[in-house]
């Protein structure tokens, strides 16, 4: 006879539920997945991959808005302090990836140390990370792209370049334009690249991160030389209440730019695609991350020492710093030039990252089969790609870059959670396992990298946890509808 709960459901049922949901997919199980994706990307490719990633939106666009609305000259501080979450986790992504070098990233990650309803968890916010990236990068790669052809005399109707609706005090108004066709165009491009090959399109984006990051350095080169000390001065702001200024508006700072560190997971999603990713994956995540750090810290220093930092709250703050030094007018161009080959790289390998987790989590059965699907002769997960085209370009087309912004963080800064506590898990659970990367000092490393991210979390408002619970109902709505009945793991048990 089974024993019955208040609520009528015999205990035995409901603790077969709880180890259904929590049920963990077999590390061997993951190495052995299938391995149809073709291995063609080396240490460089993975460099590419992530700097190509992580620079652009958050030195272009962030960077200013940051500092004129909360940080100040203090806004080198803010990306110290998102770059030490990032940096840890960055060491736990680097031995998972090493020791499971297949594609999925923290979704994959955390199905082999939590369970399925939280990989399915994680997954489906990482998805909204990269998804929202992809979108809203476009959105800003639509802005600098027509500011760009205004330069050379081509002026874009502004109802064709414009998001037909805003999101104000709670609603949605209309804005007068039709369509923001260019960002719904470099979607479209960016979907047919990758859906001809992984390895043509880091090809593409060697040369695009080549033009980013020499503008980049020829910005701090020749900005250094015009930098006016006296600008730093406060360093930190007096605050001027809530997170305006002082130290609450550096560590509100720290959560915007942290959207900058975005991508270098993204290094991870394409462990399925590279040879020797037991090397490679973790020096690429390493190095990638390394090499933007520094970039960022500099820029912001240059960034606020050119002009005064409430002159930054603009969409082109590099740009407005330039224009402010008439000697160095000649570098708005190239500055331009540089935003758009940036945000289009930061589309591209975020475009990639989607595609591959969401081929992942099909292959688990938690999405439907047909997106596992690998194309016979170009070897990419096509049908991914085409699903992530698709509904990235709707939203670039449709809606404006400030909706939604905040939730890729809160996604990021979830994920990367997960996976710190996961490298711990994983080290009592499978302690023999090949490591060809471990953390260093993990208890102490991984355990600080879990409280930054929460730090972090923990200064968002409201609203941005309400859009966050209505993405988490949404998930476990398709979870509960189709992912659970269909899980491989629920059936091979």
């Amino acid at each position: 006879m089974h024993e019955w709960r208040p609520d009528g459901l015999p205990k035995v049922l409901s603790m077969s539920l709880l180890r259904s949901l929590f049920a963990v997919k077999p590390v061997e199980a993951s190495l052995s997945s299938s391995d149809n994706l073709r291995r063609t990307l080396g240490l460089k490719d993975l460099v590419v991959l992530g700097v190509g990633a992580v620079i652009g939106a958050g030195i272009f666009v962030i960077t200013g808005q940051a500092a004129a609305e909360h940080a100040g000259p203090a806004l080198t501080l803010s990306f110290v302090l998102a770059g030490l979450a990032a940096a840890l986790a960055a060491l736990s992504y680097a031995e998972f990836a090493a020791m499971l070098p297949v594609s999925g990233s923290a979704y994959v990650y955390a199905y082999a140390t939590f369970g399925e309803l939280l990989a399915w968890f994680i997954g489906w916010n990482v998805v909204a990370e990269y998804l929202l990236a992809v979108s809203s990068v476009a959105v800003g790669w639509s802005g600098y792209g027509v500011g760009l052809l205004h330069s050379m005399g081509i002026d874009v109707p502004s109802v064709l370049a414009n998001a037909p609706v805003s999101f104000r005090d709670g609603h949605f108004v209309a804005t007068g334009a039709w369509i923001n066709l260019p960002a719904l165009l470099v979607v479209a491009a960016i979907t047919t690249l990758l859906y001809v090959g992984t390895r043509q399109s880091t090809l593409f984006a060697s040369v695009v991160v080549v033009l980013k990051v020499l503008v980049v350095i020829l910005f701090v080169v020749f900005g250094l030389q015009h930098v006016d000390t006296s600008l730093w001065h406060p360093y930190v702001p007096a605050n001027q209440g809530g997170d305006h200024y002082g130290w609450a508006g550096v560590f509100r700072a720290a959560t915007s730019v942290f959207y900058a560190y975005i991508g270098f997971d993204a290094v991870a999603t394409a462990a399925q695609e590279t040879r020797n990713p037991q090397q490679n994956v973790p020096a690429g995540i390493l190095i990638s991350l390394a090499i933007c750090t520094v970039l960022y810290i500099i820029v912001a220093a240059v960034l606020t020492g050119l002009v005064p930092y409430a002159q930054l709250a603009t969409a082109e703050p590099v740009a407005t710093a330039l224009a402010a030094h008439p000697s160095l007018a000649w570098l708005k161009l190239l500055t331009q030039v540089g935003a758009v080959a940036g945000l289009t790289s930061v589309i591209l390998v975020m475009h990639m990252g989607l595609a591959r987790i969401l081929y992942s989590m099909a292959g688990d059965g938690l999405l439907p089969r047909m997106f596992g699907a690998v194309h016979d002769r170009f070897r990419t997960p096509h049908r991914t790609t085409v699903l992530v085209g698709l509904v990235g370009g709707l939203l670039a087309a449709v809606f404006p870059l400030s909706l939604l912004g905040d939730l890729l963080s809160m996604g990021t800064l979830l994920a990367f959670s997960t996976v710190c506590i996961g490298v711990l898990v994983l080290r009592r659970t499978h302690p023999h396992l090949a490591r060809g990367f471990r953390v260093p000092a993990a208890p102490f490393v991984c355990s600080l990298g879990v409280v930054v991210c929460l730090f972090l979390l923990a200064q968002m408002n409201a609203g941005n946890w309400m859009l966050l619970a209505c993405w988490t109902t949404l998930g476990m709505l398709i979870y509960i509808g189709y992912g659970y009945r269909h899980s491989l793991l629920r059936g091979r048990g």
